[in-house]
């Protein structure tokens, strides 16, 4: 039995992905340790601090499938220790005098804090890709639906006519900004580190400078302006970065989630054959999806909490942010990843009823185009009576239930300026949806 879920046989694919489960997988952390171990021999062959045939040696033993992962745990147990038994099985592995120049100048954190950057990179590659996907997808949407009519709600009551395209353009907008965050923050928190105990790189001294740029390069990692052992702001970033994807990713999900009420029927989330929607009632056809990229969203929050923790950290070296970082670390990035692909298949499937949203329009028989009718009038009475005017018949007609048009009927100040057939125009909603299309025009361009 899993105690997270995102391990569960039956419930991983609902919290993380196979990508994520690869990426942080035990022998890929392994993996990224031997990667960052071989990077700094070899670096350090060319500067001709080891032997460079020690070097290839080393190389030679960084294979991750060549280890026993079930050894090494026993050796972790038995000397708490993360790195050392690493650093012993390369050891071993390697001939001759060639082991005794691994971890040349480096400290435990130096490998873990590299081997985690360079998996976090991997992550954010596929992240990315999907949300280039989900771009797509929501642009495709927004563009084909620039003009069809719906009810734009405030506090949870029809307010005005908007089109479908713009609210989508409004969920595009805001994953570009994400795409945009992920690139600036990858370049502020994609750095290695190489520094030492305390990170004063004493343990090479003057050449340590030369050792961490080469070794960077050859990882493809920006190399620190100083150790950040203990400065955990770019981790934080990071967990930030993700949560706040994950965030939209729900908030798109709970919106879709809203507009597939029975009662609004305007939208529905995929329901391929064999789609269950209830155990009990076979009529049921629940957005299942959108429910799942809420819960991630909530789960992906949880995870920033101990990456503000871990701001606070004590001296020159802190293992506590280093245990918190290996709890949450790879939990955030599933959940965040399972969003994305989640959303990337509802948009893709998504059944946009075009139909009931024009019929919701008229729910309210009228009362949502208030505002046009008031505008209509300020030119005459000034806007500020002519709100009071057709406040007053606005709220008449919704207490006794009769329509705008019906409730106009009583008010002199209408009936003197406009034609029955001006008042049909103006309390047509798919008429007053603003500047909906022109936005969606914007934000696609600046996509282009």
């Amino acid at each position: 039995m899993s105690i997270y879920v995102a391990d569960s046989e039956l419930f991983r694919d609902q919290f993380s992905t196979p990508e994520m489960r690869i990426i942080f997988d035990d022998r890929m952390t392994v993996q990224k340790w031997l990667d960052v171990e071989v990077a700094l021999a070899r670096a350090e062959a060319e500067l001709g601090m080891i032997p460079a045939a020690a070097a290839e040696e080393i190389a030679g033993v960084g294979d991750a499938v060549d280890y026993d992962l079930a050894a090494m745990k026993a050796e972790m147990d038995r000397t708490s220790h993360p790195i050392v038994p690493l650093v012993r099985a390369m050891e071993e592995k390697c001939k001759g005098d060639a082991g005794g120049y691994i971890h040349w100048g480096a400290t435990t954190q130096d490998i873990m804090d590299t081997g985690q950057i360079l998996q976090i990179k991997d992550a954010w590659k596929v992240i990315a890709d999907d949300l280039e996907l989900l771009e797509t997808k929501l642009a495709e949407l927004a563009r084909e639906h620039r003009a069809t009519p719906m009810a734009g709600r405030t506090h949870g009551q029809q307010a005005q006519p908007v089109t479908f395209g713009y609210k989508v353009a409004v969920w595009l907008d805001e994953v570009r900004r994400h795409q945009v965050r992920m690139g600036e923050a990858a370049g502020r928190s994609f750095m290695g580190q190489f520094s030492g105990a305390v990170g004063t790189m004493a343990a090479i001294g003057e050449d340590g400078l030369a050792v961490q740029e080469l070794m960077m390069a050859k990882l493809d990692l920006k190399v620190p302006n100083i150790s950040w052992h203990v400065a955990r702001d770019t981790m934080a970033e990071i967990a930030f970065v993700m949560a706040s994807v994950a965030g939209t990713m729900g908030k798109i999900a709970h919106e879709i989630f809203l507009m597939s009420k029975t009662e609004l029927a305007e939208v529905e989330e995929p329901f391929p054959p064999g789609k269950v929607g209830s155990s009990t009632m076979p009529h049921k056809r629940n957005p299942a999806i959108c429910e799942s990229v809420v819960a991630l969203a909530k789960a992906a929050k949880y995870c920033v909490t101990p990456a503000l923790e871990n701001l606070i950290a004590e001296n020159e070296r802190d293992k506590i942010g280093l245990q918190a970082e290996r709890e949450y670390v790879a939990r955030l990035h599933g959940h965040t990843h399972a969003a994305v692909k989640k959303m990337v298949v509802l948009t893709a499937g998504l059944n946009v009823k075009a139909d009931n949203m024009r019929r919701n329009l008229d729910i309210t028989g009228g009362l949502m185009l208030s505002e046009a009718v008031m505008m209509a009038l300020a030119p005459v009475l000034g806007r500020q009576e002519a709100h009071e005017i057709i406040y007053e018949a606005a709220q008449k007609a919704a207490v006794e239930g009769r329509t705008m048009k019906e409730a106009l009927g009583d008010v002199p100040a209408v009936m003197e300026k406009f034609s029955d057939t001006e008042i049909d125009a103006i309390l047509d909603p798919t008429a007053y949806t603003g500047l909906s299309a022109a936005f969606v025009d914007r934000v696609l361009s600046a996509g282009e």
